[in-house]
């Protein structure tokens, strides 16, 4: 079995701070015994619309140096959640998750597909669309837990994507996200399960959870879920991890006993 861990934080405008309390809870996972850590969606940075362009970085940049030297020292494999990575066409971004390995080597790196356009009923618009460009490509990583497939928030609400990632081999599927308040009450642990279940795959989900600039409410709840669909770690309210063992025997017992993934008809 490999341990893995899913961090729940409330990043806010202040990156130096959001960058600190993000290492010292992935030490702390590392020190509980994580081979595996993932950070929520913008785990650097989230703050008032008019500079998100100035928080934007490279590849190369400070923070995912920070990252990849962060996993070299711990030695495990570590989920830059997602960050504004500049370059897109048209001045805009991309929404960017970054996976390292202990090495500090970049693995993969995702860019968000699914842009977050909605009105939720919170007192708030939300426009991703207007600053950050989607990504185009399915991505996966083989790594020592198996092979992982990435994806960010919004992502979950479109089943195809995470087909095509178990498609491709993936056995655990990591969501780093910034649910809402008003979504995530009701959707999050459901949607999360689901996905796991159809997959038959261990899903890891970090979840921002709390309050931000703007009066931006995030839901929290950061979750481990098996491949039968049950949640095996949960994060209680405000910074901390959601913990659990991979045991890549119940994947196969449970991909062997309901061979489901075999039996597709499309």
């Amino acid at each position: 079995m490999s341990r893995i861990a899913a961090v729940q934080m409330a990043s806010g405008a202040d990156k130096a701070a959001n960058l600190a309390t993000a290492e010292s809870l992935v030490r702390e996972a590392a020190a509980r015994g994580a081979a595996l850590v993932g950070l929520p969606e913008n785990v650097a940075w989230m703050g008032p619309e008019p500079e998100r362009n100035a928080a934007a970085e490279s590849l190369e940049g400070p923070t995912l140096l920070r990252f990849s030297a962060l996993a070299r020292s711990l030695g495990i494999h570590l989920l830059a959640g997602s960050v504004l990575e500049t370059g897109a066409e048209g001045g805009r971004l991309y929404n960017t998750s970054v996976l390292f390995g202990p090495q500090g080597e970049r693995l993969a790196v995702y860019r968000k597909m699914h842009l977050f356009d909605v009105e939720v009923g919170d007192g708030q618009t939300y426009r991703e669309s207007a600053a950050v460009a989607p990504g185009k490509e399915v991505v996966t990583a083989e790594t020592p837990l198996g092979r992982m497939g990435l994806s960010v928030c919004y992502d979950l609400r479109f089943p195809e994507l995470y087909r095509a990632l178990s498609a491709k081999g993936a056995v655990l599927l990591s969501v780093p996200s910034a649910f809402t308040l008003m979504t995530g009450k009701d959707h999050w642990e459901v949607l999360l399960r689901a996905r796991a279940i159809e997959n038959q795959a261990y899903v890891l989900a970090p979840a921002q959870g709390g309050r931000h600039p703007g009066e931006r409410l995030t839901y929290g709840h950061a979750l481990v879920v098996d491949p039968w669909g049950l949640v095996v770690a949960c994060a209680s309210e405000g910074e901390g991890l959601a913990m659990a063992d991979m045991d890549l025997g119940l994947l196969e017992r449970v991909r062997t006993r309901l061979p489901a993934l075999r039996h597709r008809r499309l």
